[in-house]
């Protein structure tokens, strides 16, 4: 079973910066795509940003030019870059991974359990 672990959420200013780690372990499976998605109080789960193996990326419109996905591929971690932060960002954060389907490998997503992000006025 994989388990993905967020760390660095926290409190922070308008303007500022913060930068997530989320590391996947627990087994051998390989992880293609990974990614962010985030929950405000009273509002659905949207996408962050995604990046796959190769390091192709995507990002919600809301936070392009601000944030910036990366990972290192050989350790199944994944990070979220976080600048220019405004208060609308405020969300719990969730890690995600997709597991390479194969022989005997069904494709399955698992997800993280969160990090608070806040950011202040």
């Amino acid at each position: 079973q994989v388990q993905l672990v967020e760390s660095g959420g926290g409190l922070v200013q308008a303007g500022g910066s913060l930068r997530l780690s989320c590391a996947a372990s627990g087994s051998d499976f390989i992880i293609n795509d990974m990614g962010w998605y985030r929950q405000a109080p009273g509002k659905q789960r949207e996408l962050v940003a995604t990046i796959t193996r190769r390091g192709s990326t995507t990002y919600a419109d809301s936070v392009k030019g601000r944030f910036t996905i990366s990972r290192d591929s050989a350790k199944n971690t994944v990070y979220l870059q976080m600048n220019s932060l405004k208060p609308e960002d405020t969300a719990v954060y969730y890690c995600s991974a997709d597991r390479r389907p194969g022989i005997g490998i069904s494709p399955r997503t698992y997800w993280g359990e969160g990090t608070q992000v806040t950011v202040s006025s």
